[in-house]
């Protein structure tokens, strides 16, 4: 599989439009954001980024506990995924002593301004909870998420079966990030569903994911979810809501060039997203546009410290921002930012 093929089963099979969400910056953040940074002759360009992949097996627990230790001394603030069934099994029912130790670090990153999505278990088949394993020949759950004949019922008792696995191990997720696949099998059923018309996920989805919300299950009444992306047709879509909880899909307007999931140095540009002279790369663009936000998506098999090729380039990249954007952004993780929506749309 290419990586035009992987990038197009990804993230724009969805094909998601719509207008950028004007929206100002969030009035109270817990990292100490300056008060009135929402009056528009104060307004911040909101920064964040999702990172997928992220789990023990790609760099270790140690890889993991250095990148979280770096964003709280920057204070910065995003999202990392967690897949507790890629393994083969649940990593918090009897954790081997690396998962233990990568669990330690999951329970820390709300403390370093890192939400953790999840990814749902297993970034592959379905999982079976009571065998403890994933399902032989069992549909991938990406394509799960589109089927249109699956009831809310099934979904809300899928993804309530992965929070009480998070549960033993102490964990909260913020909201869901959609496991893509470009297998030849998910490749062949998504074209029949856009064939058919289905081009967004199962409308019952988001009303499991908001059932769950309302029972406290996810860390905020808000649950941000990453599906489509778009450079110039982002926004903050809205796909269920009821009194004060909802359900957004949080689009990144900006791509993966931190080495993406194939670890490709190749694929590395910081001046993407600045250059080292501040003056151009995709967030100065959004900046100098007043977007309401900048959020990139990454891989962590490229990002990770230990042997990631993109963490020198995303390093420097906030350096960058540092210096050059530093009185004209602020960071904030996406629970934060789709629950400041929440509160200003009816």
């Amino acid at each position: 599989m290419t990586t035009t093929e992987r990038q197009r089963s990804r993230r724009r099979f969805l094909g998601i439009a719509g207008a950028s969400a004007a929206v100002a910056v969030l009035r109270h953040f817990p990292r100490a954001i300056a008060g009135g940074a929402d009056r528009p002759q104060n307004r911040k360009t909101i920064l964040s980024f999702y990172c997928d992949d992220t789990g023990p097996s790609v760099a270790g627990a140690k890889a993991f506990q250095t990148f979280l230790d770096y964003c709280a001394e920057q204070r910065i603030a995003g999202e990392s995924s967690l897949i507790l069934g890629m393994s083969g099994h649940s990593i918090s029912r009897q954790p081997s002593g690396e998962e233990a130790e990568y669990l330690k670090q999951v329970r820390r990153a709300w403390d370093c301004g890192i939400g953790t999505h999840m990814e749902l278990m297993t970034h592959h088949g379905l999982f079976d909870f009571d065998a403890n394993g994933e399902k032989q020949g069992a549909i991938h759950e990406g394509l799960w998420l589109h089927e249109p004949d699956v009831a809310a019922e099934q979904y809300e008792r899928y993804l309530s079966n992965i929070i009480a696995e998070s549960q033993r191990a102490e964990i909260r997720f913020t909201g869901l990030t959609w496991p893509g696949c470009g297998c030849d099998a998910c490749t062949r059923r998504y074209t029949e569903l856009r064939a058919a018309g289905h081009t967004e996920p199962n409308s019952a989805l988001w009303k499991a994911l908001l059932n769950l919300a309302k029972q406290g299950k996810f860390r905020s009444h808000t649950v941000p979810c990453f599906f489509g992306s778009s450079e110039t047709d982002y926004g903050i879509h809205r796909k269920a809501s009821e009194g004060d909880h909802g359900v957004y899909d949080l689009m990144p307007n900006a791509q993966d060039h931190f080495g993406i999931w194939e670890n490709n140095r190749d694929r590395v540009d910081p001046d993407y997203y600045i250059t080292a002279d501040g003056k151009s790369g995709i967030i100065v663009r959004h900046v100098q546009t007043k977007a309401p936000y900048c959020i990139w998506y990454a891989h962590w098999q490229g990002l990770n410290p230990a042997k990631g090729v993109g963490w020198p380039a995303f390093v420097t990249v906030v350096k960058r921002i540092r210096e050059h954007l530093g009185d004209r952004v602020v960071w904030m993780p996406a629970a934060q930012r789709t629950t400041y929506v929440a509160n200003l749309v009816p």
